[in-house]
């Protein structure tokens, strides 16, 4: 992991566009998958953003869409430039144009990995300990999208039990999609829904909401007591989803993002700790061999 240097996010950083062959950048444009509320994703990467502006030199803007699918439509379409991805979403991208973004970096979790897990949870005064007390209740999953939020659940929740299946009123009562997992995580405390799924890295404290993850956003932003849940199914490990760059971006534009990405936890462990979704070491060097089960399972399912 490279440390970002002090010039890096110095004010003085270029002052003009970024340029790359003679042919410059007048924007630079981050989606911002969904997970929470709009207005939390763009107060937690809003440092990004402007160390993006300093770096670069050019104007730099956050897009926090409603959904997975619009981020990954705005980069298959040249409307964003980055996004950190959910190795589902990033096997979407790639399956459509393989060509169209690059995977540079991952999160690494405090014990040096780089997985982490869908967690099936509900609430603790529910009377649903484990998967099969969810049997004839409601279920609810977050995005299509979603690695943690539906595809990982999606293929190992039916080989947990036999007759276990995700369609509404075979299993389940109801399978329903929530939108994201900040409303999955709501909706389940609410007693909107029995029981759900979102994602977390498993590691530290569940009280804590654990390390990182949407628990830990969710436990920051107050909106769960996690003593008030439970968790009753959690997945095998799943490998964090990539930071991409839109591959035909100039080639010094996606190296000075990379560096600054790679060296942000070390730069500004705050930012870092809001851009990481929690506590973690920061990001390092990842390519695409590292989704090619992920890539593989994607396709699988649209089978």
């Amino acid at each position: 992991m490279r440390t970002l240097t002090a010039a890096l996010l110095a004010t003085s950083a270029l002052a003009g566009a970024a340029m790359a062959d003679g042919q410059p950048i007048t924007e630079f444009r981050i989606g911002i998958l969904g997970g929470e509320n709009a207005q939390d994703r763009m107060n937690s990467n809003e440092c990004l953003r402007a160390y993006t502006e300093k770096e670069l030199g050019v104007e730099t803007k956050l897009f926090a869409p409603a959904d997975y699918n619009g981020v990954i439509q705005g980069l298959l379409g040249g409307t964003l430039d980055m996004a950190w991805l959910g190795a589902s979403g990033y096997a979407a991208v790639y399956i459509q144009d393989p060509e169209a973004v690059e995977p540079v970096l991952v999160k690494i979790n405090l014990d040096g990995s780089f997985g982490y897990h869908s967690i099936g949870f509900a609430r603790a005064d529910s009377g649903i300990a484990k998967l099969e007390d969810v049997k004839g209740k409601v279920f609810g999953f977050g995005d299509p999208n979603s690695t943690s939020g539906y595809l990982i659940p999606s293929i190992e929740i039916p080989q947990y039990g036999e007759g276990i299946t995700m369609e509404s009123g075979k299993y389940f009562g109801e399978v329903k999609f929530t939108g994201g997992h900040e409303q999955t995580i709501v909706a389940v405390n609410n007693g909107d829904i029995d029981a759900g799924v979102t994602w977390a890295d498993g590691q530290g404290n569940w009280e804590d909401g654990y390390n990182s993850g949407a628990l830990r956003k969710a436990v920051d932003s107050g909106l769960v007591d996690m003593n008030d849940l439970v968790e009753i199914w959690r997945s095998k490990p799943i490998p964090e989803g990539p930071v991409v760059l839109r591959s035909d971006l100039p080639s010094d534009v996606k190296a000075k993002m990379t560096a600054l990405v790679d060296g942000l936890h070390e730069a500004d462990p705050a930012c870092a700790y809001g851009v990481a979704a929690g506590e973690s070491l920061g990001f390092d060097p990842i390519g695409h061999e590292a989704y090619v089960s992920i890539v593989e399972a994607r396709k699988a399912k649209s089978n």
